[in-house]
């Protein structure tokens, strides 16, 4: 069983920056971000393979968001950085234990997830 537990969020002005953090409880071998705004699908942000480190990122926010982990604290991060308006969305954590390969934009790849964070971005 994993468990995971989101943190961070908030409202910032377009240009702004937050840190979205989740707290790990047991071991995964993928994690992510999604995010899902009102009357939108889930849709994947981001991406991390514990194995080896890599990352993946969606277009949308490539070269703004980072996602890291940090193994001592069991928590994994999503620094955003140049927030828009369209980043506005309900962020969430989610945790798999499959292998390396794995569809890491699709929300049914993941078994464990997150209450969500609010992330609110104005104009």
């Amino acid at each position: 069983q994993v468990h995971l537990v989101e943190s961070g969020g908030g409202s910032v002005q377009a240009g702004g920056s937050l840190r979205l953090s989740c707290a790990v409880s047991g071991s995964a071998n993928w994690m992510a971000w999604f995010r899902q705004a009102p009357g939108k699908e889930r849709e994947g942000v981001s991406a991390i393979y514990t194995g080896s480190g890599s990352t993946y990122y969606a277009d949308s926010v490539k070269d703004r968001f980072t996602i890291s982990r940090d193994n001592a604290k069991n928590t994994v991060y999503l620094q955003m950085n140049s927030l828009k308006p369209e980043d506005t969305a309900m962020y969430y954590c989610a945790a798999a234990r499959l292998g390396y390969r794995l569809n890491w934009r699709e929300p049914s790849s993941f078994a464990y997830w997150g209450q969500g964070t609010q992330v609110t971005v104005s104009s």
